[in-house]
């Protein structure tokens, strides 16, 4: 079968490959691929900067957000030929650490989980694939042509997870959100801040393409320019930041009402500098009660509360995070970028 690899940390190496059917065990699933996201790990992974191939081998199979249909069930498993589903990106680690054997892996605290088309195990770019039934989650049917936004949704159902039980430390009812990036990460999760009831407000650098209209259309206010005139006078419960970039961060973290809380989803790049008046922030936030917190990767927990609200979303909005559908033999595409890209997806059935 053929399936979208790349050797970890040699750039280029990104290709289609004829890859050995998978090995399903007797309790695994077997599973038709249909579709894969491509995110910015994939393309690090792609360019040679992150990644690693499973023991003894030197190309892994790429892809994270997976989408797929089982085509094999054992008995018992709770699946049925014909399910649609995701598999989990990561595993626990072999030891394993108190977080990892309560199954919460995706807090994992001695770092040797392994994840799924990321680090030391096969991914889901592929025309089909195998997963355990525990790291498996069925879909509604009517997210056929968006389940694989399934993953992203569940990294920011644990962000939200995270505000829930840091505000939990005392009375916390907030009103007001902002999400700093509109894209897939920021829109979902504008998506479940809606859903919750709050006031959100997301905030991007772009002002025209498609990005102004999906937050509209969610009911939420978009901004756009620079930081401090963007959100000129907001103070927001909660913020929710999806851009990793370093001033973002900052301006974010100085931004909320007392008592406020900010989930870092954005990941930074090294290397960049800038001038940061710790004094004045270390103040506010301890005046204020101020928290921020990381919160990356998800758990089967999140994965069920991001499956619950891709089915309560309106499907035609889902359907519109979707920017470009390219076939598997012209891979190449999927990772070049456009200007009015949200969500870049490659197609593995039938490609």
């Amino acid at each position: 079968m053929r399936a979208l690899t790349v050797v970890p940390r040699t750039g280029g190496s990104l290709a289609v490959s004829d890859v050995p059917e998978p090995e399903a065990g007797p309790g695994d699933l077997l599973v038709d691929g249909l579709a894969v996201g491509v995110c910015g790990t994939d393309k690090e992974i792609a360019a040679g900067d992150y990644g690693w191939a499973p023991p003894g081998r030197e190309r892994l199979v790429i892809g994270h957000e997976s989408l797929g249909r089982v085509r094999r069930a054992p008995s018992g498993s709770g699946f049925s030929p014909g399910d649609l589903v995701v598999g989990l990106v990561r595993r626990p680690d072999p030891v394993p650490c108190g977080a990892c054997a309560h199954g919460q892996f995706d807090m994992c605290r001695n770092g040797r989980y392994t994840e799924r088309g990321i680090k030391e195990l096969d991914g889901y770019a592929s025309e089909s694939w195998a997963v355990e039934p525990e790291y498996a989650v069925r879909l509604d049917p009517g997210l056929a042509e968006v389940g694989m936004l399934m993953e992203p949704t569940s990294v920011v159902a644990k962000a939200w997870e995270q505000v829930d039980k840091v505000g939990a430390r005392a009375w916390f009812e907030p009103r007001t959100a902002l999400v700093t990036g509109a894209g897939p990460i920021g829109l979902l999760a504008a998506l479940l801040g809606v859903q919750r009831g709050l006031d959100v407000h997301v905030l991007d650098r772009v002002t025209t393409g498609p990005k102004p209209a999906l937050v509209a259309d969610l009911g939420a206010t978009y901004h756009s320019g620079a930081f401090d005139e963007a959100v000129a006078g907001a103070r927001p419960d909660v913020v929710i930041e999806a851009t990793g970039a370093a001033d973002v961060v900052f301006d974010a973290i100085a931004t909320t009402a007392p008592y406020g809380i900010v989930c870092l989803t954005g990941v930074s790049p090294a290397g960049r500098r800038i001038t940061v008046d710790a004094g004045t922030l270390n103040r506010e936030m301890v005046l204020e009660n101020d928290v921020v917190v990381g919160s990356v990767n998800a758990n089967t927990g999140h994965y069920a509360t991001a499956a619950a609200a891709l089915a309560e979303a309106d499907p035609a909005w889902l359907v519109r995070l979707i920017s470009r559908r390219v076939p598997l033999d012209r891979f190449a595409e999927a990772f070049a970028h456009e200007e009015d890209d949200v969500k870049v997806v490659v197609t593995l059935a039938g490609s």
